[in-house]
């Protein structure tokens, strides 16, 4: 690519002038999701850099995406507490789904906003408004312009519980000019797994170690765990197989394959995203299926057939309530989610074959017998049936996952050794630095 156009520096005006051309047509996705979910056009002005909160203290950043990595921090955020007392914790999100995690998690005990877009202007506006001690970027967040905004800041930037998949790393590969230099300008990557690491020291990142992976330290909060008991009392008697996460085309394909094999059970379906809610509704009633949302908060007659999971921030409910969990994003190639909290909650899990986004936990479940995983909705339903007729093998399969779950915790204690380990005086002498 330098030898295509001339530099690494040209080669940034291009990536910068592409995003402006890009404008208009992130403002109609903005207006578009907007139409399933308002909240897209509140605090707008944020993702262009301006900000009505500030801080009177020093701030330490997290940028946590979404929902999955807002709730993976959670025990780092709880360790910087700790440690930094005399520091605020800004966590940035980019969709509001991330955002109402972190304020059902924290309230107003941190301050929360998103991620300005990658224009230059908007992350320089960002650093100067937080002026950030330090930055903790979040599994694969790699934005050229912020990074290099950081940098010009003097703000040590981090890039923690970092996943790449081999999927990724061929994205990132076809502009590695912008990647080696963005991946370069980091204080330091910690990595989930080694393979990971291997993939962003080839893609350029230095100072890489493995730190494991923050989600197994995740704890079910009592909270939680308790609401999971009223809904399994909701239910009534009946087994539960729960779809946890499920992303669109993959409720059809299980109702297809639900419908050809008798299986008696409850089958409680939570679609990964809240706009989806209103549409799984639909293909529901036109299915003649009879069906109650979780927002009507009341007994479930026999006759329904299936709970809607029409709420947030309740999995661990969800999983506390059901006998086996399958987890979604996998039957079709979305790349998985997150087995790991029901294997906390010590329920048997089933996952379909596309996993790239959580391929090492994945394996490692499979491999402690902690789940299995299918080919297709067919093989779902198929074993999610022999296993209801199994209780024996069931509960074997939660105490692995229990076991699992404990064997790789760990990594907050890492990730927060690293942090200590960072020198703040000497990258920022105009910014106080961290005392712990």
């Amino acid at each position: 690519m330098r030898g295509l156009f001339g530099g690494k520096a040209l080669v940034n005006i291009i990536y910068t002038l592409f995003l402006w051309l890009l404008l208009p047509l992130i403002l109609l996705r903005l207006a578009w999701r907007s139409r399933r979910q308002p909240e897209y056009l509140h605090h707008v002005g944020e993702r262009f850099g301006f900000y009505p909160v500030f801080s009177d203290k020093p701030v330490i950043w997290l940028h946590a995406v979404s929902v999955g990595e807002t709730r993976a921090a959670a025990s780092l955020v709880a360790a910087i507490r700790e440690a930094y007392p005399d520091h605020r914790i800004l966590l940035t999100h980019t969709t509001p789904t991330g955002r109402e995690t972190s304020r059902q998690l924290y309230g107003e005990s941190i301050l929360r906003a998103y991620l300005p877009y990658d224009y230059p202007f908007a992350v320089r506006r960002f650093f100067r408004h937080f002026r950030p001690v330090l930055c903790i970027l979040m599994e694969t967040e790699i934005w050229f312009n912020l990074i290099r905004a950081g940098r010009e800041a003097g703000v040590p930037m981090l890039l923690m519980n970092a996943r790449m998949s081999e999927r990724s790393a061929r994205g990132y590969g076809r502009i590695s000019a912008l990647t080696r230099k963005a991946l370069g300008g980091l204080s330091a990557v910690a990595a989930q797994g080694k393979d990971d690491a291997d993939r962003l020291m080839r893609l350029g990142a230095k100072n890489v170690s493995v730190m494991g992976n923050l989600k197994f330290d995740i704890s079910p909060p009592d909270g939680m765990l308790g609401l999971g008991a009223e809904f399994r009392e909701q239910f009534g008697g009946r087994a539960v197989l729960l779809l946890a996460s499920t992303r669109e085309g993959e409720e059809a394909m299980i109702l297809d394959a639900w419908g050809k094999c008798a299986v008696e059970a409850l089958l409680v379906i939570v679609p990964r995203h809240p706009e989806r809610f209103g549409e799984v509704a639909d293909l529901l009633k036109k299915r003649g299926i009879r069906h109650q949302r979780r927002s009507a908060n009341s007994r479930v007659p026999n006759e329904v057939q299936v709970v809607l999971g029409d709420s947030m921030g309740e999995m661990f409910a969800y999983y506390a309530a059901c006998d086996i969990a399958f987890i979604g994003g996998s039957l079709l190639p979305f790349g998985g989610q997150n087995l790991i909290e029901a294997c906390s909650v010590g329920k048997p899990v089933l996952i379909g074959p596309h996993t790239y986004n959580f391929s090492d936990a994945t394996r490692l479940a499979v491999e402690a017998g902690a789940a299995l995983q299918v080919k297709d909705a067919d093989e779902l339903v198929q074993e999610a049936a022999r296993l209801l007729k199994d209780r024996d093998e069931m509960a074997l399969m939660g105490r692995r996952g229990l076991a699992f779950v404990a064997s790789h915790r760990g990594a907050t204690v890492r990730a927060m050794d690293i942090i200590r380990h960072v020198k703040i005086a000497s990258l920022q002498s105009n910014q106080p630095d961290l005392k712990g």
